[in-house]
């Protein structure tokens, strides 16, 4: 697979500006993230399903991913605490070998994961968290301003095509089976991929720092007295809002009007091929200086596609609100990391607050998850209540300030996330009240 990333990435290499050229490590870090999924869409997709399945129950799913988001922060500080006093590739594997012994875990329970539902919630979060400072502090390290926007984009393509495949395959063999052993095969399958990207971890290498001291206590004061970043927290508190539900909600919706875990691994991986399209479209052609533009277009898709719920959970609704979501998600999503990753490279210190600062995006990402799915859990007790849709449009609606946030640090419409004009290198700008790096 690793070959394949390069041959892929490398072979147009004449065409490629070389500002925006990938390093091999980038590269490297790609491929492994690309087996992680295939593992984690293989099982995480139809854990939530699994739970489903055993129970018919909305509350136990939700409290499961509540858990999973509210222990997830304090994973990241710990885990971001490893990072800075040790190297982030030794968070980056204990999160692999955690997940992976999570899964064995599941395969261990069986059906008694129901009663064991919040420890299992626990696990996944710590699990998780671990893999996502360390993978998240390694995406910093091995992309520039320059070439970040494409790397993410690239990055996106081979988390989806993980995402895509691993759907598929787990519906398949789940269908086949029949009831519930084919469960366990899944779980099984990604357990052993885990094991696989635990091993490509091993290619990369530890960072040479100096920077050893971990500064989590001034996120407090730079929040205080950093518009930008303040402003940038901000964004991915509402962009968690809407994540939180669409985590938890797509696949028991399409088992409820599909009644088939094939159709909807099948499905799974069509939707993340539309995520695939349109990253590849944003390596390609994204700029910066139309961050804006971008967040707005996904803003406006969300929206409709929620509308579209007010209809009633029909097989054509819940097809389009999907793939509504899947095929805009990296509009929003991609042109946030890269403007949040630059405002991180202007912060005191340069960029030896990037785990600082990844800690405090989880945990505002994290709340944002959590708010949601709790008022969905005090308004709603199963999927026929009205107030889901309404969680949905008020989430939705929550997205479009993400528009002016994504810009807010740049001064004005034109203006790239980096502060440049996106085509001069000048002097980064800064809001009244930041805190200039």
């Amino acid at each position: 697979m690793l070959r394949f990333f390069r041959s892929l990435w490398h072979r147009p290499r004449a065409q490629v500006p070389p500002e925006l050229r990938l390093s091999a490590e980038a590269v490297t870090s790609t491929a492994i993230h690309g087996f992680y999924q295939f593992g984690a869409s293989m099982s995480g997709v139809f854990l939530n399903l699994y739970l489903w399945r055993l129970t018919e129950d909305l509350v136990i799913n939700a409290l499961y991913s509540l858990i999973a988001f509210a222990v997830s922060p304090v994973g990241f500080a710990v885990g971001g605490k490893l990072v800075k006093t040790r190297d982030r590739l030794v968070a980056y594997r204990a999160g692999i070998a955690m997940t992976a012994l999570f899964y064995l875990l599941v395969i261990v329970a069986g059906t008694a994961v129901v009663k064991w539902y919040w420890l299992f919630g626990f696990m996944s979060g710590v699990a998780s968290s671990f893999y996502w400072v360390g993978y998240l502090t390694l995406m910093y390290d091995v992309s520039t301003e320059t070439n970040r926007i494409r790397f993410i984009g690239l990055n996106s393509i081979a988390f989806n095509a993980g995402g895509l495949a691993g759907p598929a395959l787990a519906g398949t063999i789940i269908g086949m089976s029949g009831g519930l052993s084919g469960y366990m095969t899944v779980f099984t399958l990604s357990f052993f991929m885990f094991l696989l990207a635990a091993l490509g971890s091993f290619r990369l290498k530890p960072a040479v720092s100096h920077h050893r001291a971990y500064y989590l206590k001034m996120m407090p004061l730079l929040y205080a007295k950093n518009g930008n970043f303040r402003r940038g927290l901000y964004g991915w508190l509402l962009i968690g809002l809407y994540q939180g539900l669409m985590l938890l909600l797509p696949n028991i919706l399409l088992y409820k009007v599909l009644e088939s875990e094939r159709l909807v691994g099948y499905l799974g991986a069509a939707f993340l091929g539309l995520t695939m399209l349109t990253s590849y479209g944003m390596s390609r052609f994204g700029r910066p200086e139309r961050a804006r533009m971008y967040v707005l277009i996904s803003s406006l898709a969300f929206g409709l596609g929620s509308l579209l719920l007010i209809g009633g959970y029909r097989v054509w609704i819940v097809l389009a609100f999907l793939a509504l979501y899947h095929a805009f998600v990296p509009l929003q999503h991609n042109t946030f990391s890269a403007h949040y990753y630059n405002l991180v490279g202007k912060l005191p210190l340069k960029g030896n607050l990037r785990v600082e600062t990844i800690v405090g995006r989880e945990t505002f990402l994290n709340l944002g998850r959590i708010a949601s799915i709790f008022v969905m859990l005090l308004l709603s007790e199963n999927l026929e209540s009205p107030w889901i849709v309404a969680i949905i449009l008020l989430t939705t609606l929550a997205q479009f300030p993400v528009i002016w946030l994504v810009g807010a640090a740049d001064g004005g419409k034109g203006k790239a996330a980096d502060g440049t004009d996106g085509v001069r290198r000048g002097k980064p700008r800064h809001a009244g009240g930041g805190v200039r790096g």
